[in-house]
């Protein structure tokens, strides 16, 4: 099967994403309170929806280098600051959640802001939310699948009965309050690249979210073409849509955004692979240049990132391109300057290439 390159281009929208990453000032002198960033957080999601960007989506940790634990009430707040802009979570880590209290929040924030939440669903790309709460690691297979089934049987606003074994079962129980969505609340399922997890998303009938961050961007293209045959075989309309999440940075020229991005970016690297056992040491200059080249990185003038965007929405065929703007330490005015440019320089571009 071939993606068709005109799949949804002519609705493609343009994402920003945080993770409310604890920040430093300008200067690198002093790091920022997770309260200061918080609120810089809404700053940026205001900014946003100023420069006509369609998407804020924030993400959900629970550690020191990271403001945002609770994206939905930060979704709130920016919903009521806010005129046009969808709200969505990047991710929600529903399996160490109750799909119940979730629908119902983000039913609660769809209902305040006229129809502008959505969900996107994970397991996180860390797993401190699972002790914290109480889950056992042994079955993070079994949570999420289980939580993501009774989450996609809420979206049908009904009479709702289930039997699962991590959390108690339903009986024709009533969810509210309701959203007037024809089909539910909007859901995605985020992957990292795995047939498994593309395939859950197609059978329960959800978006799918690709969290492209490392390597070349049509590497995913079999993974979507997995999703649209998986559809098409659980008897699902074709007509869900693909979206792509990916690092990045925009600046006035590709040199002032390479610049600016790569200390914040390399440290941000080298701390995760620390944690993790990578142990590569911290990234070069070179190679950092070379996933902007090459790879996910979506880094340099507004020229620049817009053609990457096309590159990638011929490539995969996505309806939706979020960009993950902060990283690390990256100052929240140097974010702010990305936001503008994406919004006024980056959109138009894209937008005028996939019409012409």
């Amino acid at each position: 099967m071939t993606i068709s390159t005109e799949r949804h281009s002519d609705a493609f929208e343009f994402g920003i994403h945080t993770f409310g990453d604890v920040t430093k000032t300008p200067d690198g002198s002093r790091e920022l309170s997770q309260p200061e960033v918080l609120r810089n957080v809404m700053q940026e999601a205001i900014l946003a929806d100023q420069v006509g960007i369609d998407v804020v989506g924030i993400g959900e940790h629970h550690r020191p280098d990271y403001a945002v634990s609770a994206p939905d009430v930060v979704l709130s707040a920016v919903g009521a600051a806010t005129e046009r802009i969808k709200l969505i979570s990047a991710v929600t880590v529903l399996s160490s959640d109750d799909p119940v209290r979730v629908y119902q929040r983000f039913a609660t924030i769809d209902g305040l802001t006229g129809g502008r939440a959505e969900v996107s669903l994970g397991r996180g790309s860390f797993i401190e939310s699972y002790p914290l709460f109480g889950y056992d690691l042994a079955d993070y297979e079994k949570l999420f699948e289980e939580k993501v089934d009774l989450f996609v049987k809420l979206r049908a606003e009904g009479p709702v009965t289930w039997r699962g074994e991590t959390r108690g079962g339903l009986q024709e129980a009533e969810i509210f309050p309701k959203t007037g969505h024809a089909g539910g609340l909007p859901t995605w399922i985020a992957v990292g690249g795995t047939p498994n997890s593309v395939v859950r998303a197609a059978r329960h009938g959800v978006g799918l979210e690709l969290a492209i961050i490392g390597g070349a961007p049509r590497r995913f293209a079999p993974l979507v073409d997995l999703y649209y045959r998986a559809l098409e075989q659980f008897g699902h309309d074709r007509d869900f849509r693909v979206a792509s999440h990916s690092h990045g940075f925009v600046a006035d020229t590709d040199q002032k955004a390479q610049d600016v991005f790569y200390p914040a970016w390399a440290e941000s690297m080298y701390k995760i692979g620390q944690e993790r056992g990578w142990g590569n040491g911290y990234p070069s200059r070179e190679q950092y240049e070379q996933e902007i080249l090459h790879g996910a990185l979506y880094v340099g003038a507004p020229e620049t990132v817009a053609e990457k965007i096309v590159r990638t929405q011929k490539q995969l065929g996505i309806s939706r391109f979020g960009l993950k703007y902060g990283n690390g330490s990256l100052a929240h005015e140097h974010m702010m300057e990305a936001i503008e440019l994406y919004g006024t320089k980056v959109k138009p571009l894209v937008l005028q290439e996939l019409s012409a």
